[in-house]
Order: structure tokens, then sequence, then C-alpha cells
């Protein structure tokens, strides 16, 4: 894996080291319009609203923002920092926790007591990668 600057926590990242960081680390992720986004498909309105408030709660917790489009049954999350008017580390740091809760499956998880959603499609929420 290929190391990244980290000189300030505000500091903005060039276009191409964007796209070079984000094939690295966050491969289902694109950027667009001076933005990191991803799209996260679902199964329908309620996995719909379950990943909005899963976004909703990790970015309050970490005080760093995204724009949402939110849709029947996808969320799109678009992540930059404001205030630096670019992407930073706070981007790529809130996006790999979004990633990591939102795509996490206990059944994948050797060993895990839980047993996970089922595959039937009644109670599928979430389309994983």
């Amino acid at each position: 894996m290929a190391q990244w600057r980290k000189e300030g926590k505000d500091e903005t990242y060039t276009e191409e080291e964007i796209e070079a960081r984000l094939k690295d680390e966050l491969p289902n992720w694109y950027y667009e319009g001076g933005w990191i986004r991803r799209k996260y498909k679902t199964s329908g309105w309620k996995s719909t609203l379950m990943v909005v408030n899963t976004v909703g709660h990790l970015a309050e917790a970490a005080w760093h923002h995204p724009d949402l489009t939110v849709s029947y049954a996808f969320v799109i999350v678009k992540l930059m920092n404001h205030a630096a008017k670019g992407v930073t580390d706070k981007d790529f740091e809130l996006a790999k926790k979004m990633e990591e809760v939102i795509q996490w499956q206990p059944a994948a998880a050797e060993g895990s007591a839980l047993d996970g959603t089922p595959e039937d499609p009644r109670f599928k929420y979430i389309k994983y990668d």
C-alpha cells in the first residue's frame, strides 16, 4: 500500500493523488466534481434509511458532514472538506469508517457467533460488494 503525505489534517490532495488513493484504499469510491463519492445500493426504503442513519451517526461523531442523495434503493455519499475547499485526510478517514460499518457482515467473520442476514431476498437489505 502506498504511503500518503500527512502534513496537516486540512491539506488538500491533488486530483491525481485522490485517484491513486481511492484506487489503493477505497476502490468502490470515485472522484467527481471535487468530491469523493460512493453509491450504496439497498433493497428498498427501509434499508436506505438504515444506511442514511449509519452515515449520519458516523459523520456527527466525526464532526465531518457529507452531502447525501437519497432515493428508494440507493444512497450516494459525497465527501469533501468545505473549510479546506478540497479533499483531505478527514474525507478519506470518514469514507473508510463508512465502508467498515456499512459493509460489515458478521457471517463473513470467521468463528462469529452472529449469523448475519439470511440470503433470502425478504431479509436482505444491502447489496454487498
